[in-house]
């Protein structure tokens, strides 16, 4: 109980105005918003660990649209909701009337009647997954500014082409468990690196919502990846902004070794280059599957030439104390495991794998603080009466 009082304290103490907003980018929110949302999923997390329900909803829906597969962020939004009481509800583009042309604007309020969020994926399309939410957003605004709606549901950003706010949310929530407080992250470095993988047209979301959001905490961060993996310019400017506000620094390079060098954590990743993603977009919305073959083999012959580009245990002695913590969204290419070369040795991943659980272990809280934050104007009044309540989740 003392924990819990402590961190409802915290929450109170941060000025946010987050109601009525969606979370569609990290670098769009304060950093005490940032705080108050991670304090949020803490308090929730602990809430669940002492069996004290979190349920604020006696009835409404949650709609999930997954444009692209995922298991993690499906599931960890289905948690999110359930443990707040929404029903989830997803919505099959092939199975609706989107199939048939119905316009975004009509979409959003034909499923948003009775709904309190509506979380979106859409990493497909360079250039359009940030851009469709705005859109579902402004459709949404008008209609509960119409009286269509008796509410205005939140719109969460499960991944797009841009960012990746709840696993990079859920990242920093696991660094702030590991190293014992977001104070103790000042300083620490970061490699956020590319490492090979068999298969191409990886999202760029990953990379880029790590170095918008670590720079935000004054962290080292040092990306790296082979000449021509570049990410979308806009986030590099993010990230250095961010990292001479914060005290914090950012570098970029094409040397794996030098990133892990005396790094703290690393995070090799894969990902597409920002020119190939552009290209991959023209062909994808002018169904060239010619286009989309050749550019594939392109693709994959150009990752064959940095295959060396790997999470191994000879690189991780180049960490600080050859101790870093190994970090990945999942599910990683583990060399000889799920693939025959991948991005990381399977004795590294064996190791902290663990590590990894846990860090996907926060997804879901990290959800649920989002929605919250998003549709109430009274947060910490209304977690501190849930606390006080003590209703139990599960009746023993």
């Amino acid at each position: 109980m003392k924990e819990l009082k402590t961190l409802l304290k915290e929450i109170k103490g941060y000025k946010t105005k987050m109601f009525g907003k969606d979370l569609l980018l990290t670098w769009e929110k304060t950093t005490d918003e940032l705080k108050q949302i991670l304090a949020i999923a803490d308090l929730l997390k602990l809430m669940r660990d002492n069996n004290i329900s979190a349920k604020v909803f006696d009835s409404g829906l949650a709609v999930s649209l997954f444009r692209d597969n995922s298991t993690r962020t499906r599931f960890s939004f289905a948690s999110a909701c359930n443990l707040l009481g929404l029903a989830v509800q997803d919505l099959d583009e092939g199975k609706s009337q989107i199939a048939h042309g119905e316009t975004v604007r009509e979409t959003a309020n034909m499923i948003s009647f009775l709904s309190e969020v509506v979380g979106i994926r859409d990493d497909m399309y360079l250039g359009a997954g940030n851009t469709y939410m705005r859109e579902v957003g402004e459709a949404l605004d008008d209609g509960f500014k119409q009286k269509v709606l008796p509410q205005r549901p939140a719109v969460v950003n499960l991944q797009c082409d841009i960012d990746h706010p709840t696993q990079s949310m859920a990242d920093l929530g696991w660094l702030k468990e590991h190293f014992g407080g977001l104070d103790n992250l000042k300083g620490k470095k970061i490699a956020m690196t590319w490492a090979y993988s068999p298969s191409y047209g990886k999202p760029l979301s990953v990379p880029q919502g790590i170095i918008g959001l670590m720079t935000r905490f004054g962290m080292d961060v040092h990306l790296a990846h082979p000449e021509g993996y570049n990410l979308i310019p806009d986030v590099m400017k993010v990230a250095q902004k961010n990292a001479k506000a914060s005290g914090g620094k950012f570098t970029a390079g094409t040397s794996m070794e030098e990133a892990f060098k005396g790094a703290d954590i690393v995070y090799p990743k894969s990902w597409a280059p920002y020119s190939v993603m552009e290209k991959r977009t023209v062909l994808l919305r002018k169904g060239d599957h010619d286009g989309l073959k050749a550019l594939e083999k392109e693709c994959l012959a150009n990752n064959a030439k940095f295959k060396s580009w790997e999470c191994t245990e000879k690189m991780m002695k180049l960490t600080n104390k050859g101790k870093a913590l190994y970090m990945h969204c999942l599910p990683a290419d583990i060399t000889d495991v799920s693939c025959k070369a991948g991005e990381v040795a399977a004795s590294v991943f064996d190791r902290y794998r663990i590590e990894t659980y846990k860090e996907a272990g926060y997804k879901p809280y990290m959800i649920a603080a989002m929605i919250l934050t998003s549709r109430f104007a009274n947060v910490p009044e209304m977690l501190e009466k849930l606390v006080e309540k003590d209703r139990k989740r599960i009746k023993i």
